[in-house]
């Protein structure tokens, strides 16, 4: 199943509308390429043990990347077409888009944030991975995601900051299995009294939902909070409001009342940061963290969060990447050009497949969902190799029942998503063995297991690959990868390939 051109066009007057924005003096940067791939796999369809059929499989897959920067427009963009021509199954194409843009309009006043992606989800939680060099399976679906926010943002002296922000947001996928749509308003007031030192704030969020298969849903929150600088490195934090959920919950409670938080904030240095909190919603006593370190050659981040969601916003968070983002910070020094540097982290996560440890954690529902999430992202980057090390730990309990999930997921017990935890740990590594050559490495691990049935599914997957640039804009490679599905309920597979590529740069 694939997104064909006609549908990614769709996304076009969307990219015109942010690069629209004013005539300022902008530099640009358009890296248009081609990459050929022939691959061969002992187990092309990814069946069961004694049913393996091999297939030599040829990708043809154009790309182009684009990224404009200016002091009052950022844009970016990473896309391609890939085209999958195969003997055991039916010739497919697929579209990969990552787009995001950022405009100020007005001066000090007006601006409009965007982004826009195509990615490969599974449809399941259980059952076989992406595996890049393959064509889409029968747990796989392409998923579209945009969305546009045009927001005020203004600082008035003597009293505090207001921002009022539109977002509308939007995530489809093929045959229609998702499809929804969502407004949101949020308003932000705030001020630092005379300059003391500590700050307070005023929010006010609303927003409503469709969804294909549920009546319209609307939240509401609003809330009140504080922070206080105890020293020159501690300060303390303390939030209250209210809340209210539109979903009508499996067990009849009303997923609406009070919250309040206290925490901290821990500043030794501007290299390091960690924020805690404790308090208290409507499902239950709630924790969160967030901590940064950066070093020479180390940077990571650590998160923990809870939090009342749906997999459709989970689709619209996967362009948030914390990878990229770390190794961004370590990677100035070495590459100061900001397009030559994004463009470098974008080929190396590519092939990595280390964009984001939960990439894989997300599937389709309709569900609303109590997460709770634990993310670790380490990045070690020297002149020589670099290391991307991710793990992520979800534990889902539904809100909702599960009926609405019957038309995704006709083949699976719709109970085993009751209540799901999930562990992805991914690690990529680069090294680079002489001017022209490089090693790389790419390890992945993904469980999804049920605590409501009986049933869990392991993912294990191992790539590695030699590349060399054989011209300035030409450059080959080779890799060998295995994959391995196991599963209580059956359905096992082990899948060996070996690739040859050469990507073209024009």
């Amino acid at each position: 199943m694939a997104i064909t051109t006609s549908q990614a066009g769709a996304l076009a007057p969307w990219l015109l509308l942010l690069v629209a924005p004013p005539a300022a003096a902008l530099d640009w940067l358009v890296a248009p390429s081609l990459r050929l791939r022939e691959s061969y796999s002992d187990n092309a369809l990814l069946a069961p043990p004694g049913q393996e059929k091999a297939d030599f499989i040829t990708e043809i897959a154009p790309a182009i990347a684009v990224i404009a920067s200016g002091p009052r427009l950022q844009v970016h963009l990473d896309a391609s077409w890939r085209k999958f021509l195969s003997r055991q199954r039916a010739d497919s194409d697929t579209v990969q888009l990552q787009a995001g843009a950022n405009a100020e309009l007005l001066r000090d006043w007006f601006y409009l944030d965007g982004h826009a992606s195509i990615s490969r989800q599974n449809v399941s939680p259980f059952g076989a991975p992406v595996i890049d060099a393959l064509p889409d399976g029968r747990n796989q679906s392409s998923v579209r995601a945009t969305v546009v926010s045009p927001y005020l943002r203004h600082r008035f002296r003597g009293l505090g900051t207001f921002d009022a922000r539109y977002t509308r947001a939007d995530v489809s996928s093929e045959n229609n299995l998702l499809s929804t749509h969502s407004d949101e308003l949020q308003l932000l007031l705030g001020g630092e009294p005379r300059g003391r030192g500590w700050t307070w704030n005023a929010s006010y969020d609303v927003r409503r939902t469709e969804d294909s298969v549920l009546p319209p849903q609307r939240k509401e929150r609003a809330s009140v909070g504080l922070r206080y600088p105890f020293s020159r490195t501690w300060s303390g934090t303390a939030s209250a409001g209210t809340e209210k959920e539109g979903y009508e919950a499996s067990d009849g409670r009303n997923p609406q009342g009070r919250f309040w938080s206290v925490g901290g904030v821990w500043t030794p240095s501007s290299r390091t940061s960690v924020a805690f909190s404790t308090g208290r919603r409507f499902f239950g006593q709630t924790y969160s963290l967030d901590a940064r370190f950066l070093q020479r050659h180390n940077n990571w981040s650590l998160q923990y969060s809870e939090d009342i969601t749906t997999m459709p916003a989970q689709f619209l968070r996967l362009g948030d990447s914390d990878a990229a983002n770390l190794l961004d910070q370590l990677w100035r020094g070495t590459f100061p050009n900001a397009q030559d540097r994004r463009l470098r982290i974008d080929a190396f996560l590519r092939y990595a497949q280390a964009q984001d440890p939960q990439l894989g954690l997300n599937y389709f529902s309709h569900r609303y969902y109590l997460q709770k999430q634990l993310k670790l992202n380490l990045v070690r980057a020297t002149p020589k190799s670099t290391l991307i090390l991710g793990l992520s730990a979800v534990d889902r309990t539904a809100q909702t029942n599960s009926g609405v999930d019957s038309g995704l997921l006709p083949d699976i017990d719709l109970s085993t998503s009751d209540r799901t935890r999930q562990l992805g740990a991914s690690a990529g590594w680069n090294w680079r063995s002489s001017s022209r050559g490089s090693v790389n490495l790419q390890a992945g691990y993904a469980s999804a297991r049920s605590l409501s049935m009986p049933r869990r599914d392991d993912n294990i997957t191992f790539t590695a690959g030699y590349s060399r640039v054989l011209r300035s804009n030409m450059t080959a490679a080779i890799d060998v990868r295995r994959t391995r599905h196991r599963s209580d309920r059956g359905g096992d597979f082990r899948e060996n390939g070996v690739s040859a590529t050469l990507t073209m740069r024009f």
